[in-house]
Parts: structure tokens; sequence; C-alpha cells
């Protein structure tokens, strides 16, 4: 196994995961054809995962979640703390595209650090 390979699959992830979140701001919640279809008819699945998403965002609930995880993450030795720091980058990117940048930054920042702190050593 190479040695990159937690690396590698940690971008391609962050990508998609940020990929999907930009599809979900512009295509879904800020797009037009959206508003008035959901003015007409709310029952539609697409409205109801709109307004589910709206409430996500308006209780930044991604972005508490990502930012308990980072500091868990930060707080937790050894791999522990370092498998913690993906859901948190995870959860916290798209509470960065999602409104939520005021508390999704300091998840993303502590993530990221603890990802790449070295391995104490005993």
């Amino acid at each position: 196994m190479s040695r990159y390979l937690p690396l590698t699959a940690l971008l391609i992830a962050a990508a998609l995961c940020l990929a999907l979140s930009f599809v979900l701001r512009y295509q879904l919640m800020e797009g037009a054809q959206w508003v008035g279809l959901c003015v007409d008819d709310p029952q539609q699945m697409a409205c109801q995962v709109r307004a589910s998403l709206g409430w996500l965002i308006h209780f930044r609930v991604l972005a508490w979640a990502a930012l308990v995880c980072a500091v868990l993450a930060f707080v937790l030795p050894g791999a522990w703390g370092k498998r913690l720091a993906v859901p948190a980058l995870l959860l916290g990117l798209p509470a960065l595209v999602l409104y939520s940048a005021s508390l999704a930054v300091f998840a993303v920042v502590l993530a990221l650090l603890r990802w790449v702190r070295a391995p104490q050593i005993a």
C-alpha cells in the first residue's frame, strides 16, 4: 500500500464533497426553477429536501457537527483523532459552501491541522 493513498483518498473525497455542495447550493437552493415550482407544489420530494436542507442551514447543523468533530479530533491522541478529523473535514466543507462559513472555517482549519499533525513519539 502506498504511503500517499490515505491522503489521495481524502483529497478525492473532499473534492467530491465540495462539488456536491456547490451543486446543492446553486442548483437546488438558489435555482430559480425550484423557487417557482416549490411555491406551486410544496409536497414534491425535491421541495421537501430543499426545505429540510434550508432548516439544516438555518440552524447551522453541519457547521456545529463539524466543529464538534474537529475539536474532538484535535484533543484525542493517536489514530482516533486522525480518523475523526476526516468527518470533521467532510462536514465542514459543505458547511462552508452552504452559508455557515463563520463556524465551519474553524472546523476545517482544526481538522486539517489535526490531519497533518506529526505522530507523537512516546
